[in-house]
């Protein structure tokens, strides 16, 4: 039996960081379920993802990690930050200490992925505007000044959800085609994927639905 090509041109790696409680996991779900998860756990070590979009016509399909927010699990998380194509830096509107930790996130992000690796600031709980304690401004701010995508989201309502991980897609696929990201480059975090070997079979795309720390 001959197995039909890829449905999907790319593999793109995302993770996503931030202090813990900031909604990571729920921003996760919404984008792979469609749905909030009100009653979100905090992860443990890292919890996985994936969706097929459509990029300038391509379909991409998002392999997404999500990492644990909290700093006894930063030695674990940070092997996951290596051959990312894009990074998800969330913090929670609603709570300053998480837009003031910013800074470490990025560092972090700078120091372990490649140079190319497009990171978008995502401003979560949007939702909360009258429990405010970040404005937008001074977040777009910090985004400009670290030559950060930016958006504010709510995994709860949905808003601007798709948009984050389409905008970093848009910005990855932009350097694939200009040149900037090479893609036999091990820690470039994309993989093509034009079609299957004749007669093959594509077992490089199996997955778990959810992978974990076991320590």
């Amino acid at each position: 039996m001959t197995t039909a090509p890829y449905n999907y041109s790319y593999i793109f790696k995302y993770i996503i960081i931030g202090d813990m409680g900031v909604g990571k996991s729920c921003l996760l779900h919404q984008f792979t379920e469609k749905k909030f998860m009100a009653d979100c756990p905090h992860t443990i070590g890292v919890e996985f993802g994936t969706r097929i979009m459509e990029v300038h016509g391509q379909k991409v399909k998002l392999q997404i990690w999500d990492t644990a927010g909290q700093e006894r699990f930063r030695a674990v998380t940070r092997s996951y930050y290596r051959g990312a194509a894009g990074a998800l830096m969330v913090y929670d509107i609603t709570r300053r200490s998480t837009y003031n930790h910013l800074s470490s996130w990025l560092t972090d992000a700078r120091n372990l992925t490649n140079p190319n690796t497009v990171i978008i600031l995502i401003g979560n709980k949007a939702d909360l505007e009258a429990q405010r304690d970040v404005t937008y401004e001074e977040a777009k701010q910090f985004a400009e000044e670290n030559g950060l995508l930016f958006l504010e989201a709510s995994a709860k309502t949905g808003e601007n959800v798709e948009e984050a991980f389409l905008e970093a897609a848009k910005r990855i696929y932009q350097n694939i085609q200009d040149g900037s990201l090479d893609l036999n480059a091990a820690e470039s975090g994309v993989q093509h994927k034009p079609s299957a070997p004749p007669g093959g079979r594509l077992n490089s795309d199996s997955q778990p639905a959810k992978e974990g720390c076991s320590c």
